[in-house]
């Protein structure tokens, strides 16, 4: 009886201990992780992160010629603009759940950095540039679209790179469907069916279901740096992108798409 009181403060202590491990492990950064610890828990998904005490400023030489590599953009949240109430009221953006597990996020994204005299120009040249994302709207309604930041070209004042430092420029989002995709009816762009079987198009306004295209769209992004490490060139901050969702090969309306979340990278001269 008289351990009693001992076994409970080495109990207390352990939980502590265990309590205190698990805190500081989401702070790991996943580069020291193994293929273990990261399966199937959705870190592969996250971004890397800096202390708020990152707050420096790289100086960047005209003369000299730099790359932003290994972005990482994760969203946290997307809207969808949906319909007015009425004529006199404008369309709202309305937050819906991303039914997508653990692959929303572009990765290793890298492109070349220009300093001018008139500020920064940014070109995105590839990498991990493109995820398809399903949302789901309070009402049951799911809408995909294709999130991505391929061939971004952004522009930005200033001609250092700091927490003052605001990258803003259009992209291109792919199509959600590809060229083979057959929809229920087995209609497609290059293979199955040109119309429903046994269904032939009576005129024009009979064929906006059966007529396929590849449509591509073209999206803005705000790039808000708000910490930097002159040490490692490492930096990180929000983005912020609105583009067009999911046609159905051509064949549906298109919705704007907002998409806010987490960003990382790193500034390299070459």
């Amino acid at each position: 009886m008289r351990f009693r009181p001992l076994l409970a403060l080495v109990l207390a202590l352990c939980l502590t201990l265990v309590s205190a491990c698990s805190g500081g492990a989401k702070a790991v950064d996943r580069a020291n992780l193994t293929y273990e610890d990261i399966h199937n828990t959705g870190l592969a998904n996250d971004c890397p992160t800096l202390p708020d005490s990152a707050r420096g400023t790289i100086s960047l030489d005209p003369s000299a010629r730099y790359q932003l590599k290994e972005i990482c953009m994760h969203p946290s949240e997307v809207f969808v603009k949906g319909e007015p109430a009425n004529k006199r009221q404008e369309a709202q953006f309305v937050a819906g759940k991303i039914l997508t597990r653990f692959t929303s996020s572009l990765d290793q994204v890298y492109g070349d950095l220009s300093v001018t005299a008139d500020g920064l120009s940014f070109k995105e040249l590839g990498g991990i540039d493109f995820q398809p994302i399903t949302v789901l709207l309070p009402g049951g309604e799911e809408v995909p679209f294709t999130f991505s930041s391929k061939e971004l070209l952004a522009s930005s004042d200033g001609t250092s790179f700091s927490t003052s430092t605001d990258l803003k420029g259009k992209y291109r989002a792919p199509s959600y469907r590809t060229s083979n995709f057959l929809d229920p009816k087995g209609r497609g762009l290059t293979t199955g069916y040109s119309s429903a079987v046994g269904l032939v198009p009576a005129g024009d306004e009979f064929t906006g279901e059966t007529v396929k295209r590849y449509v591509d769209g073209t999206g803005t992004m705000d790039l808000s740096i708000t910490k930097v490490d002159p040490s490692t060139g490492e930096f990180a901050g929000v983005f912020t992108a609105i583009q067009p969702s999911d046609t159905d090969m051509g064949t549906k309306p298109v919705v704007d798409v907002k998409i806010t979340g987490e960003l990382f990278g790193r500034l390299e001269q070459i």
